[in-house]
């Protein structure tokens, strides 16, 4: 576990309807759930306020690009939530590469037996545990912060 830093983390998995929310222990032992916030102009609200809950040392927010890399409409919105919430907050944001979190959180909750219709409420919360358990994982293994950091409005030129 060298170079791992330690604190806690709070996963955010953005969507056109709802914003997944996960969080992890200070060691990065386990992400847990947190809660599913409806995308609306609050949005960032609620995450401040969770922030203020958590006290967390970064957000790690999932970037939904393609299957080959690429940029799509979700990783513009993606980057645009991002740079808001570390506007509005002032913690630090790292921008994670989010590739099949989705589709396996779906496949996690249907191997609990859930299906589709009665996981909505929960997989992007799931999602979120995914993409959060990644970084933590990947900084475990390398040592180095998973994904790229969003500037702060103080460090664009």
């Amino acid at each position: 576990m060298s170079g791992f830093r330690r604190g806690v983390r709070l996963g955010i998995d953005v969507g056109r309807a709802r914003v997944g929310v996960a969080r992890c222990d200070p060691d990065g032992m386990l992400a847990v759930p947190v809660e599913t916030v409806p995308r609306s102009d609050t949005s960032i609200d609620r995450l401040v306020e969770l922030a203020a809950e958590y006290e967390p040392m970064e957000f790690v927010v999932g970037l939904p690009v393609n299957m080959q890399g690429a940029d799509t409409a979700s990783t513009v919105d993606a980057r645009e939530f991002a740079t808001a919430l570390r506007t509005r907050t002032g913690v630090p944001v790292r921008l994670v590469d989010e590739r099949l979190s989705t589709v396996s959180a779906h496949a996690a909750l249907r191997s609990s037996g859930r299906n589709q219709k009665n996981s909505r409420s929960i997989v992007d919360q799931v999602a979120a545990v995914v993409l959060l358990q990644q970084a933590i994982d990947m900084e475990k293994s390398t040592g180095n912060p998973a994904g790229a950091a969003v500037p702060s409005d103080e460090e664009h030129p």
